[in-house]
């Protein structure tokens, strides 16, 4: 089952347990919002197109966190007039994990999302990993210290790379 919601002027095909970004809502982390403007739903059976809405169909969904995007930078230039102009911008973002549809009164709920201590023991799980996957050899000398200390690894800060390189693999195994 999937269905196309409008908010902030965009569209979004949504599906039950997906996690979308959308324009900033005035809403805090773990509150509930719900889409009235349903613009077609489809049951797997039937699709039903609104004109311009879905009369009776909404999408629920819970805030999972409001933050900002990546940088874009702004350079505005004029050759030989020495005109230069640099600005930035981060657009606020909303996320969002669509939970349920509603469709002439018929509930459709997605399956429960994991608890909070499920998702940082899965974090943990991806951190540990991905320092595994490290190349130490890449690292600088402060990313070693660094990365000796996050892991809890004693080492000799005075010493060469190569030899932190030798203690850390060495704490690793």
């Amino acid at each position: 089952m999937y269905a196309v919601i409008e908010t902030g002027g965009k569209q979004y095909r949504v599906q039950q347990g997906d996690v979308i970004s959308v324009e900033k809502l005035k809403v805090e982390a773990g509150d509930r919002v719900t889409f009235d403007k349903v613009l077609a739903v489809n049951d797997g059976t039937e699709l039903k197109v609104g004109t311009p809405a879905v009369d009776g169909a909404t999408v629920s969904g819970s805030v999972v966190e409001n933050g900002k995007g990546k940088k874009v930078i702004i350079f505005k230039y004029k050759s030989k007039k020495d005109y230069r102009k640099k600005q930035g911008h981060r657009q606020p973002y909303t996320m969002i994990r669509i939970d349920e549809f509603s469709v002439d009164g018929k509930v459709t709920k997605a399956p429960e999302a994991p608890k909070a201590a499920e998702l940082n023991t899965e974090k943990e799980e991806a951190v540990d990993a991905k320092a595994e996957k490290v190349s130490l050899k890449s690292m600088k000398k402060a990313e070693l210290i660094a990365f000796a200390k996050e892991h809890n690894i004693e080492i000799d800060e005075k010493a060469k790379n190569a030899d932190m390189i030798a203690a850390i693999e060495a704490a690793l195994k």
